[in-house]
């Protein structure tokens, strides 16, 4: 009887090797927290489709900053979400010094500073009264570089409040373009951006717009990337990089993996994923039902994703996946 004479085996046998020979290893230090900032709120409010996440008041939200500092996660991303009645159709609310995002974002930094990095989403979807990422023209289409102009604005808006990267996610042609020229222009040559380069419209993300009181009807495939496109993708990316975009992101994630190894192979900027809503949702409730190991399947997500090439990943598990890796 012949035996084998290679037996990788032998490096499987106990966790101590297991874990000397571990090829991906996620820290907490790669991981984001999104984190949601409710106007009005006196009490911090569950999201029936996201257990274990909320809409935020300002008291939890600092709560919830601290708790992710000391886990070591390596970012906080807010997106704030106003009261209904201060949606419009341009999303002003999103502009303005005194908003739920700003202020949520002045809060952040007062409270974490520098011991964290603050993202603010640089979107306009959570503000407008319709729900697209940017304001409509006359047929009901969103304006591409109508919307740039705000954009410009907002970005401003939050680097005034000290917030240290704005994330571009609203997948307007010449976005990150127009940003980096506005924060330069304002002295904000330091406030990094975060580009949603390759944001799909898939169905991942029913949950995020429980979160925060989406008011869109119909779908955002007109500026959404493709789900069948990778070559697209690739062409997104190049065109965020050349604009001046810090760090290149596929969203959403664990459907993307070969999106997020092809991004890796074409740039020398750092590349993020994003674990979005629906990915969390469908690992919660099969947890909830008994059909799977929550933690595992959390550790074992986060890092495939690592494995496929994102150096950050922002995930709703963040403060608890940064707990159970240290």
């Amino acid at each position: 009887m012949s035996f084998p004479d290679d037996r990788p085996r032998r490096l499987r046998r106990t966790p101590a090797l297991r874990r000397l020979v571990a090829e991906t290893r996620v820290a907490p230090s790669e991981l984001v927290l999104p984190l949601f900032l409710k106007e009005g709120l006196t009490e911090p409010r569950p999201l029936g489709s996201m257990p274990g996440i909320v809409q935020h008041t300002r008291e939890s939200l600092r709560k919830a900053a601290h708790e992710a500092v000391e886990a070591g996660v390596g970012g906080l991303m807010l997106y704030g979400v106003p009261d209904t009645a201060n949606k419009d159709e341009t999303g002003s609310a999103g502009l303005d010094p005194d908003g739920i995002l700003n202020v949520g974002l002045r809060d952040l930094m007062a409270e974490v500073g520098d011991s964290t990095v603050v993202m603010g989403d640089l979107c306009l979807d959570e503000f407008t009264s319709h729900g697209h990422c940017g304001v409509l023209a006359s047929d009901g289409s969103v304006d591409n570089d109508a919307t740039l102009a705000i954009y410009a604005e907002m970005a401003v808006a939050q680097a005034d409040t000290g917030a240290h990267m704005v994330g571009t996610s609203g997948m307007m042609d010449g976005q990150v373009g127009v940003v980096r020229h506005a924060l330069d222009k304002a002295g904000y040559q330091d406030v990094s951006i975060l580009a949603y380069s390759a944001k799909y419209a898939g169905a991942f993300y029913g949950p995020f717009r429980e979160a925060v009181e989406s008011s869109l009807q119909g779908d955002r495939r007109q500026y959404q990337q493709d789900p069948p496109n990778l070559i697209e993708a690739l062409r997104e990316v190049d065109l965020d990089v050349a604009e001046g975009a810090d760090i290149v992101m596929v969203k959403p994630a664990l459907p993307y993996l070969d999106v997020i190894a092809a991004v890796r192979d074409r740039v020398t900027v750092p590349v993020a994923a994003y674990q979005v809503s629906g990915e969390y949702a469908m690992v919660e409730a099969a947890a909830a039902n008994g059909w799977i190991d929550r933690e595992r399947a959390m550790l074992e997500s986060l890092t495939s994703i690592k494995r496929a090439g994102a150096q950050i990943i922002l995930t709703y598990w963040a403060t608890e996946a940064a707990q159970l890796l240290r």
